[in-house]
């Protein structure tokens, strides 16, 4: 697995210390063997004990949340909160309801934010949270009454200097303005500690398109800096039709893209001439209604019962936005085949090691997640930016801010896969860049950090 020594003694514990969490396992694995030509120079990392440390959470809660459904019955859910690491800013992180929430799958996020908050060059910890609670078939009282006994456990350890969450999978607007409620009335204090607000009350425009956005925005500078190319009449598919999604449907179609294909829980739907992204609003964010139902209403559209069956469509671009490991080998195999010239990772960890290296041998553009989606939570330092100075930007200067960021983040990823010896490898680039500015820091803090 890992030709240095250090690596191997390091990965060796982490497997020891984490039995049973194979998306923790998996993430640490990959920033680890990305890791390995550079450590070879930087002695001092392993003098300091820098990666024993990187792989370990600073704090991980675990707490009970319980409260009472429509009828009547007390209903108990498990709540987390992985405080991983604040060499550079204060935890930052999203908080993420489902039903498969669990230890590893928070602290594969928690890990993974700390290198993507770095690369977005904001001052912003790592950190992540979430319950097993799902939204889907709850009431809005159901849903704010989870939230009220959520937030009345995670108050205690979250605030604007220390720990910032923000939405993810399951948690939208609604979900943290009961959040954020319940945070003012026990601290009794306005304060920008959560992000993702409305924006009556301190959101940030263009925070809810910001990951859609920022990723096709990195792809953007993929296409242009690698394959002296754009988006202009490519065809594009988009797994997941939640915030991130849908606005990369919306961002890649006002870059001159086709969408041609979509999916969510219930399939997924092909539509040669293009998805109708307006509609696809409607049906999903203000109906919260499934592609199913979307392409009831499109007469061109074609709808697969088996969600999987989208990466079999050809493309030229696809984008995967829903959740980690949805796309593996044989899928990878399958958009090869069908000509596909560029990846772009949307959700946190979509793509299996065994996808990745296909793309990478079939010598395909690959842009990881840590660096293609770190628009979201670079909004999220916008906002709390906002929050701070009291003020609120225009949609176009946030807008602007976005591109400039994550233009940003494509270039240090870039050098750093040149200075690594391996030009292109977006992969090896960012997990180097991200890890750099978090390790100086910790070696300039002191062991005693």
């Amino acid at each position: 697995m890992f030709k240095n020594e250090y690596l191997t003694r390091v990965y060796t514990q982490v497997e020891k210390r984490n039995p049973g969490e194979p998306e923790f396992l998996q993430a640490v694995q990959e920033v680890l063997e990305s890791l390995e030509t550079y450590l070879e120079k930087h002695p001092e990392y392993e003098a300091n004990g820098i990666l024993e440390r990187l792989v370990e959470p600073e704090r991980m809660i675990q707490f009970r949340v319980s409260w009472v459904d429509d009828a009547g019955k007390v209903q108990v859910n498990r709540g987390y909160r992985v405080q991983f690491n604040s060499a550079i800013g204060p935890y930052k992180g999203g908080i993420r309801f489902h039903s498969s929430v669990n230890a590893s799958i928070i602290k594969f996020l928690g890990f993974e934010q700390t290198f993507k908050n770095s690369l977005t060059g904001l001052p912003m910890g790592g950190g992540k949270g979430g319950s097993d609670f799902d939204p889907m078939g709850k009431s809005d009282g159901e849903i704010m009454r989870f939230c009220q006994s959520f937030m009345t456990e995670l108050s205690k350890h979250i605030g604007q200097f220390t720990d910032v969450p923000a939405g993810d999978i399951g948690v939208g607007a609604r979900e943290v303005g009961y959040m954020f409620g319940q945070y003012k009335r026990l601290r009794n204090e306005f304060t920008g500690v959560l992000t993702g607000k409305g924006l009556s009350y301190g959101g940030s425009l263009v925070r809810t398109e910001a990951t859609g956005y920022g990723l096709c925005y990195f792809a953007q500078e993929i296409l242009k800096n690698m394959c002296s190319d754009s988006f202009e009449g490519k065809k594009v598919l988009v797994s997941g039709t939640g915030n991130v999604g849908t606005f990369a449907c919306e961002k890649a179609t006002q870059l001159g893209a086709t969408v041609v294909g979509i999916s969510d829980i219930s399939g997924c739907v092909y539509e040669p001439e293009g998805i109708d992204v307006e509609l696809l609003k409607q049906v999903k964010m203000k109906e919260r209604k499934l592609v199913k139902d979307y392409a009831a209403l499109r007469p061109n559209a074609t709808f697969d019962p088996d969600c999987r069956n989208l990466w079999k469509m050809p493309c030229d671009i696809a984008l995967p936005c829903a959740t980690q490991n949805e796309l593996d080998g044989e899928d990878a195999k399958a958009l090869i085949a069908n000509g596909i010239k560029l990846l772009c990772e949307g959700a946190n960890m979509p793509c299996t090691p065994q996808a990745v290296q296909a793309f990478q041998s079939a010598g395909i553009p690959f842009g990881p997640a840590k660096a293609a989606n770190a628009g979201g939570v670079a909004t999220s330092g916008l906002e709390m930016s906002q929050n701070s100075l009291r003020l609120s930007w225009s949609f176009a200067e946030v807008d602007e801010k976005l591109k400039g960021i994550m233009k940003g983040i494509f270039e240090n990823a870039y050098k750093a896969s040149e200075d690594c010896g391996v030009p292109g490898n977006l992969v090896v680039g960012a997990n180097v860049a991200g890890f750099v500015k978090v390790a100086d820091a910790m070696l300039a803090q002191g062991v005693a950090y």
